[in-house]
């Protein structure tokens, strides 16, 4: 009956860990979400309201970026540049589309022959932008997002 009672009392001790419920901040839950994130990539990419948006996801991407290459391509085409050597540059333009849809150039990166040539090349740039069909932002997670994104440029000039 001694060793029943201590087998119930041993027992009785021994299972109360299996009731402790542990509680989880909500910091910890937030720290686990955001670690499971892919902060470099969105959900959707931003896109103008001449591209179809029942298109795949890849699609509206390209569909973005060839409509942002043929706006600025005309514009720089329409202003007439003169050179005295041909050009034939790539420049890596740097953009962010705010979370309002707002398209801005944080940098370009233009060889120095090119600058020579076209002294004035980030105001037309910049001046390119204007014009521009409306922009539906990004968005991650149901919500629109501020994103940064790299486009080439090729400049020929003869």
């Amino acid at each position: 009956m001694k060793h029943a009672i201590v087998f119930l009392l041993v027992l009785m001790l021994s299972s109360c860990e299996y009731f402790k419920v542990k509680k989880t901040s909500s910091e910890a839950i937030l720290n686990e979400e955001l670690k499971t994130f892919n902060w470099n990539d969105v959900d959707e990419y931003p896109n103008f309201t001449v591209c179809d948006e029942s298109a795949s996801k890849a699609a509206r991407q390209t569909c973005f970026q060839n409509t942002l290459t043929h706006h600025i391509t005309n514009f720089l085409q329409d202003e007439g540049i003169v050179v005295s050597r041909d050009i034939n540059d790539t420049i890596l333009l740097e953009f962010q589309v705010s979370k309002t849809g707002d398209l801005s150039l944080i940098n370009a990166s233009v060889d120095s022959l090119t600058i020579d040539e076209i002294p004035n090349i980030d105001d037309l740039l910049n001046q390119s932008l204007t014009g521009l069909p409306r922009i539906f932002p990004a968005i991650k997670r149901g919500q629109q997002v501020t994103t940064e994104f790299k486009l080439p440029l090729i400049i020929r000039v003869n």
